[in-house]
């Protein structure tokens, strides 16, 4: 039988986006699917565009702000496909991203078992400009070997990008409401647990919308967020080493530590203490971080704060000029 496909919206204060991504996930060519908006308590007319869109196959339903993650369990449970699409509101996929993925994966005999992954592009406004970088992600890998390889070479794939049977789902249980960011990491590390490992579809395509410092991902100075980032990153370790505990695991843990210590320090001094305490554990060592010469001087002269609170600022006012060029040009176009 033709496989039902549920794709599931989270949505918050997306009224900018909302519209163009329900056209993503409507106009897709594989034609047996529903279409579910959780509308998380948004404070604009999120819920407005949405409802829109509301027909026999698009359902919007509202709920008090909880989150993104708690979102994304209210749309499953509501849902009934045999497959499921998550896809957040302000991204898009390519019209036949999903029969693509399907077809793939039943020209190569995979089961219900196998998780279906596919190419992604970063954009801003305008589409047609999306940049498709590969990553050591982007082919057919083991549950072990997609985690070492993420945490070695600090890369991921974006939540949409993922094609996820319905037995899959249940068997990674729900979305962790406690992570505010990373939610996604954290959760498809599950799901590749349960896995059999990933089925790259190269063909099939998703574009990930670049939002700067409003992105669900975006961890800044926000003491929660630096909360759930390493919380996330201490269940991403022990998933790891659940599945193998070898020397090439273990470094791939201390690295994945490494490359993330700069987030915390020296705000949050405790977190970097814990870091260091989860590295020494598994017999790594890290090091303190060290600026770029763009900042150095600025630590030198007058301080870490000020040198981190100016790595953090400069690249936001940069990519917010960029992102205003890139709008006008998409108006002029």
């Amino acid at each position: 039988m033709t496989p039902l496909v549920s794709i599931l919206i989270p949505a918050f204060n997306a009224q900018e986006w909302i519209s163009e991504t329900l056209r993503s996930a409507i106009g897709q060519t594989w034609k047996r699917k529903e279409i579910i908006v959780v509308d998380d308590g948004s404070r604009d007319e999120t819920l407005a565009a949405a409802r829109q869109f509301e027909t026999a196959g698009v359902r919007v339903v509202r709920q008090k702000n909880q989150g993104a993650a708690a979102a994304r369990n209210t749309a499953f449970s509501l849902s009934h496909g045999d497959y499921i699409q998550w896809l957040d509101a302000d991204d898009l996929i390519a019209p036949d991203k999903i029969a693509r993925q399907i077809d793939y994966a039943s020209a190569h005999g995979a089961d219900e078992r196998m998780l279906l992954s596919s190419a992604w592009g970063r954009f801003m406004h305008r589409i047609e400009r999306a940049a498709f970088v590969p990553t050591p992600l982007w082919c057919d890998l083991s549950p072990l070997e997609w985690l070492v390889r993420k945490m070695e070479h600090n890369v991921y794939m974006q939540t949409a990008n993922w094609l996820v049977s319905r037995a899959l789902t249940e068997s990674a249980g729900p979305w962790n409401t406690k992570l505010l960011g990373d939610d996604d990491g954290e959760y498809f590390c599950r799901v590749l647990m349960a896995s059999n490992g990933t089925l790259f579809s190269p063909e099939a395509a998703v574009f990930y919308r670049m939002t700067g410092a409003n992105s669900l991902s975006y961890v800044g100075r926000s003491d929660r967020k630096m909360e759930a980032q390493f919380l996330s990153m201490e269940l991403h370790i022990g998933y790891a080493r659940s599945l193998d505990d070898s020397p090439r695991t273990r470094a791939a843990c201390v690295k994945y530590l490494q490359n993330w210590l700069p987030t915390f320090y020296p705000e949050r001094l405790d977190i970097v203490a814990r870091g260091e305490q989860l590295a020494a554990s598994i017999g790594g060592r890290l090091e303190l971080p060290h600026l770029s010469w763009k900042y150095a001087w600025i630590q030198k002269t007058f301080g870490w704060p000020l040198a981190k609170r100016a790595q953090i600022l400069l690249p936001q006012y940069r990519w917010s000029l960029i992102r205003c060029w890139d709008r006008a040009l998409s108006l002029i176009d």
